[in-house]
């Protein structure tokens, strides 16, 4: 007798919460990899759409199943990041664009009217 049981997922759950760290991660992850799925088989009729194509040759037929291949074979993943240093970055890049324009407007301003 097989110590395999049958079950919903393939593969399954337990091999698949070995890539994330959280079962809510990986909902999030299948469930927004699933409407991308979805997204780029609605868009080929349409001459293709923006969306990634299915990464895995798979036979199942189901978009959550796909996600589900696609993070088990590590087609596809996520990035956690910290909100204070996404906030710190995004504080620099605006400060490096406001020096940035103020230095192209001062560099107007220098340049001398030609009449």
């Amino acid at each position: 007798m097989s110590d395999e049981q049958d079950t919903m997922i393939t593969p399954g759950l337990e091999a698949l919460l070995e890539k994330v760290d959280s079962k809510f991660t990986l909902v999030s992850l299948a469930a927004k990899r699933s409407r991308q799925l979805i997204s780029y088989d609605l868009g080929l009729g349409e001459g293709g759409g923006s969306e990634v194509p299915p990464q895995v040759t798979s036979t199942a037929r189901k978009s959550l199943s796909m996600a589900f291949e696609e993070i088990q074979a590590d087609k596809i993943g996520y990035e956690r990041f910290d909100p204070e240093e996404r906030a710190r970055l995004e504080a620099e890049a605006l400060a490096q664009a406001e020096a940035d324009a103020a230095a192209a407007a001062a560099a107007l301003e220098a340049v001398p009217d030609e009449e």
